[in-house]
């Protein structure tokens, strides 16, 4: 049997930031962008330099049920592996994605104000 390992204290570390840029978020493009920044943040606190994490190894997904996805870069990295698999990081994205994607959607649904913040009319 596997010891199971949480890191759910990074999770709180991270969570304000993640909270406050998706709180701001204009558009669905940023609240991807944000989550990106944020779900970096944590892995690279996890994996402590023993991989370099790119923008392009996690990203939120709207489509998948986790509601992220993971670069097979990433998922071959033996240290992220054992990360992945013998903690609830697996839990932890996923609840930061479940976030991400409310403002994503909230924006998605409106998409009248998110035009009207970034493309404001004179006058």
């Amino acid at each position: 049997m596997s010891k199971q390992v949480s890191y759910s204290k990074m999770e709180k570390e991270v969570r304000p930031m993640l909270r406050e840029s998706i709180n701001r978020a204009e558009s669905t493009e940023d609240v991807k962008k944000f989550f990106v920044y944020a779900a970096k943040e944590l892995l690279d606190n996890i994996l402590e330099g023993r991989a370099s994490l790119g923008h392009e190894d996690i990203s939120l997904a709207p489509d998948k049920t986790e509601g992220f996805t993971l670069s097979q870069t990433l998922m071959r990295n033996s240290h992220f592996k054992e990360a992945f698999r013998d903690s609830d990081l697996p839990h932890i994205l996923r609840r930061m994605a479940e976030f991400a994607l409310k403002r994503y959607q909230h924006l998605a649904k409106h998409p009248d104000k998110t035009e009207s913040k970034m493309y404001p009319i004179p006058g």
